[in-house]
């Protein structure tokens, strides 16, 4: 993700250029369906929830744990089959629990569940504990009927630990690999989210994002990615990083399927303050209309650092169905005061996460052997030839140094984000050009995974400025540049998910640019 830029910026380490994918064509069938065609597969006893449950666990086991080995899934749940069993006895009963009713979902690794599965955030530090009771999505996916099929690989700490970590890494999960080109980065930090939608291991997945933690590994890994509205989601039993920018999101090979799971995930909680300005849900399907586009007013936001000369072709010709489709187009247009929190959005984060962390940790796992952040940089000191083999502490040292939420540095930093990413920012131009959207490329290719110099490439300068506002923004496939995916990145202003869901379906429709993984050793 970007986070290095704007601040300075239990599976085996799996080598970058590892073996070519084995034969995956044997379990690439229905199991690869879109949610709505296995709900009515299911409904009409063609299928069942246990059956999907097995083939997607024989297919991680065939690409996940064998063959490409994308080390994406860092922990199965051992009660996905009892939970499917359930919900198909359920089913014959005439007992729906809800819209995606025996459908199995992956949760990212800093999501709390009250089970039997661990709750790490990729960290050697937290391996084998596990949290008090479900985060509250984990209760409204269970309410709503989804099997939780286990947990993903993440960017250690959710990429807050190093200035210059590998996206997709982790001391726990070691390195996720990109399906589409095995020595390409997952990007981060939900890498392993992005890789298991991408690789068919799920109908779906839960990522969450601070800054671009969504819509960066959605981008690379060719897939569609929603980071929400700050407050749509409940960020309770999140490991946190920033109470005023994170937010967990749908993470789907169809924008169809992404507006599915955001629906059962969005709803007010008492435990989640920002959750209270919420607005009542609207039906986020029924908004999925292919004529979304005709009419609507779309800024077009060229990237800061200029894309690849082949993502600017793509971006162009998306510009171009946008169009055929019925948008007007507005050029020329910049986000403003960009540069203003620059500073200040890494300010706020380092804050709230000293803050976060042991609010988290008495709740959630207070049997975990640090309390602080403190506590776990010396942890990591003392285990640093298995934590810290590729990269080092920067960003939790910087958080360490910082004082607490009541300190002028931070209230004046929070105070800058809010009026320079929303009122003088995004609210502005949305206002001066009565848009309905802007656009822009997400970002570049996946890059190489480096674990000695880290990431690189660029992203879309739409991702910093609707982090910080904590405003909706989605990425859509784009196409494909020498065999890896580039997405097409909207994105509107507050609890505006269902006008930013249309208008990505109907691109989507009119674009088709999803293509399944190949699991190459490379691109080009």
């Amino acid at each position: 993700m970007n986070r290095r830029g704007f601040l300075a910026g239990s599976l085996p380490l799996v080598a970058a250029g590892g073996a070519v994918a084995a034969p995956v064509a044997s379990v690439a069938g229905a199991d690869l369906a879109d949610a709505a065609t296995l709900l009515a597969q299911m409904q009409a006893g063609k299928t069942s929830a246990e059956k999907l449950t097995r083939q997607f666990l024989r297919r991680i086991q065939e690409i996940d744990r064998r063959g490409p080995r994308l080390a994406s899934v860092i922990e199965l749940n051992p009660e996905a089959l009892a939970q499917a069993r359930q919900l198909d006895a359920e089913r014959r009963k005439g007992r729906l629990r809800g819209p995606l009713h025996g459908l199995p979902v992956l949760l990212k690794d800093n999501i709390a569940t009250g089970d039997k599965m661990c709750t790490s955030a990729g960290s050697l530090a937290l391996a084998g504990l596990k949290a008090r009771r479900d985060a509250y999505l984990v209760q409204r996916l269970r309410e709503a009927g989804a099997v939780i099929l286990g947990k993903t690989n993440l960017s250690e700490w959710a990429n807050f630990r190093s200035t210059r970590s590998s996206s997709g890494w982790s001391s726990r999960g070691g390195q996720t690999l990109n399906p589409h080109a095995l020595t390409r980065s997952p990007s981060g930090s939900s890498s392993g989210s992005g890789a298991a939608v991408a690789a068919g291991l799920c109908v779906f997945a839960v990522g969450t994002e601070t800054d671009g933690s969504i819509v960066s590994p959605a981008n690379r890994c060719g897939i569609v990615g929603l980071k929400p509205t700050l407050g749509l989601v409940s960020r309770d039993g999140v490991i946190p990083i920033a109470a005023s920018q994170d937010t967990p999101g749908p993470m789907a090979r169809s924008v169809a399927d992404a507006a599915l799971l955001l629906q059962a995930l969005a709803g007010r909680d008492a435990r989640d303050a920002a959750t209270a300005a919420a607005p009542e849900l609207p039906d986020y399907r029924a908004a999925l209309r292919t004529d979304a586009l005709k009419g609507a007013r779309i800024g077009v936001v060229r990237n800061a650092r200029p894309p690849l000369p082949q993502v600017g072709v793509l971006f162009e010709a998306a510009l171009q169905v946008l169009r055929e489709q019925g948008a007007e187009l507005v050029e020329g247009l910049q986000i403003p005061n960009r540069a203003k929190y620059l500073e200040t959005e890494g300010i706020c984060l380092h804050h709230e996460f000293k803050d976060g962390l042991p609010r988290y940790l008495a709740e959630f796992q207070p049997d975990a052997p640090f309390r602080d952040l403190a506590e776990l940089i010396a942890w990591n000191q003392q285990h640093a030839d298995r934590a810290m083999p590729y990269f080092a502490q920067e960003l939790f040292l910087t958080a360490q140094s910082k004082g607490d939420l009541q300190s002028a540095e931070y209230r004046e930093a929070l105070a800058t984000n809010q009026r320079y990413a929303r009122t003088e920012g995004l609210d502005a131009l949305f206002a001066e050009h009565r848009l309905d959207a802007v656009v822009s490329p997400t970002g570049d290719p996946a890059c190489r995974i480096d674990h000695l110099l880290g990431d690189y490439g660029g992203g879309s300068t739409l991702t910093g400025p609707f982090a910080v506002a904590g405003y909706p923004h989605i990425t859509v496939p784009m196409g494909q540049v020498s065999g890896m995916p580039v997405g097409l990145s909207l994105g509107t202003l507050a609890w505006q998910e269902a006008k930013l869901l249309g208008l990505a379906h109907a691109y989507e429709q009119a674009s088709r640019h999803y293509r399944a993984p190949r699991f190459l050793k490379d691109a080009g």
